[in-house]
């Protein structure tokens, strides 16, 4: 077994992939954190935004809590088994812990790659039982999603809208935090045929967040939209943004599942959607906006990694530890809290180094003409799986 592992991890060491995260991704990280510095040491305007405590929304009876929704609490794998060793240690439950203490009602969301493995329900109750356990006045609503088919984020929005109107809530969402990913080093497919990687960690989002676009428009209270992304969108130097592409079915013609640059592509992607909502939602101007902000919590040691051989795995962050640049979920999810309790009025902008602090991506990221051209390519392949979806019902 550890032989095979051996072998395993330096087939992998032998990858062009391999090098492009130790390099690359290292490389794109420390020049986002010596963004960070020079715009501490030399920037003259306000390096960070203040928290803002989440409105109440309105009622005839007593004021309600504001509904917060963040994906990706528990990752299960295809797997008949959960590499989780600890349920609360992902970004995903540390940010419904750290925003239950800010007083919203956190809804949280499961992913499952395969239905059949049938734990995260197990899982998912032990993560809320903790939360419970550390904070008595946590109020939390889990769901089971699979972000990466249609058909179970259009079955989750049915529940959660049947879920509000039961609980006597308001008929809407206030934050919404796009956190699910992963990291899959080989060529997996979703129900409705697109690549695993760029289906969860862009399409779900995308799509999730355009089924879920009516309940946060309908806010009586100013609403956002955080969408986790990476510094490694940073190392896309060339990108064609077509169905093919946007799907991640082209990269199922490529002799080697080129596993970094498509983890890569999907974050960029995620950062160009942020942006192009962004400029929407400014442009219709409405009195109750719905903002969009972007967040890169760094590097976290959490299991998104999972799929690298252990002993690579273990050497990075090993690494990565020893040059002061990996954080525990603890401290990763500040940046991702820090974006959603921004004021109201900030939008567009990337955040990164928590304490409120923002840097600027990419410059490929600021193009308007991708971003545009990015938003009708996915716009269409929603309306496909809509169709499809219609279809099917029949």
């Amino acid at each position: 077994m550890l032989m095979e592992e051996f072998k395993d991890a330096l087939c992998f060491a032998c990858t062009p992939d391999f090098w492009r995260m130790a390099v690359l991704w290292t490389l794109s990280l420390l020049l986002s954190y010596f963004q960070l510095l020079t715009k501490t040491l030399f920037s003259c305007k306000p390096i960070s935004y203040p928290h803002c405590s989440p409105l109440l929304l309105p009622s005839t009876t007593k004021p309600r809590l504001p509904v917060c929704i963040i994906t990706g609490v528990i990752l299960q794998l295809t797997f008949a088994m959960l590499f989780l060793s600890d349920a609360t240690s992902g970004l995903g439950a540390a940010a419904a812990y750290s925003l239950s203490l800010e007083g919203y009602f956190v809804r949280s969301i499961t992913i499952r790659f395969l239905p059949a493995v049938g734990r995260s329900s197990n899982l998912l109750s032990k993560v809320m039982t903790d939360i419970k356990r550390r904070n008595d006045n946590a109020h939390l609503k889990s769901f089971q999603v699979d972000l990466s088919s249609f058909a179970s984020i259009l079955k989750f929005k049915s529940s959660l809208e049947l879920w509000l109107l039961d609980s006597d809530l308001h008929s809407s969402v206030q934050l919404l935090i796009n956190n699910a990913g992963i990291l899959a080093t080989s060529l997996r497919f979703t129900a409705e045929g697109f690549d695993q990687m760029m289906g969860t960690n862009y399409l779900g989002a995308f799509s999730l967040t355009k089924v879920l676009l009516p309940l946060l428009e309908n806010s009586p209270v100013p609403s956002r939209i955080v969408n986790v992304t990476s510094f490694t969108h940073r190392t896309v130097f060339g990108i064609q943004v077509d169905k093919e592409t946007v799907s991640g079915k082209t990269f199922s013609k490529f002799k080697r599942y080129p596993c970094a640059r498509i983890y890569e592509y999907s974050k960029l992607f995620l950062l160009l959607f942020s942006y192009e909502l962004h400029r929407q939602f400014g442009v219709l101007g409405r009195s109750c906006p719905v903002s969009v902000v972007a967040v890169d919590p760094g590097v976290v040691k959490t299991n998104i990694m999972r799929d690298v051989p252990t002993c690579l795995r273990f050497v990075a962050f090993l690494v990565l530890n020893l040059l002061g640049l990996l954080k525990s979920p603890e401290s990763g999810v500040r940046s991702i809290v820090d974006a959603a309790l921004a004021p109201p009025e900030v939008s567009g902008v990337y955040f990164f180094g928590g304490n409120g602090r923002t840097v600027s991506s990419s410059a490929r990221s600021y193009e308007t003409k991708l971003a545009k051209d990015l938003w009708a390519t996915s716009c269409d392949l929603f309306r496909e799986l809509q169709l499809g979806f219609k279809d099917s019902s029949f």
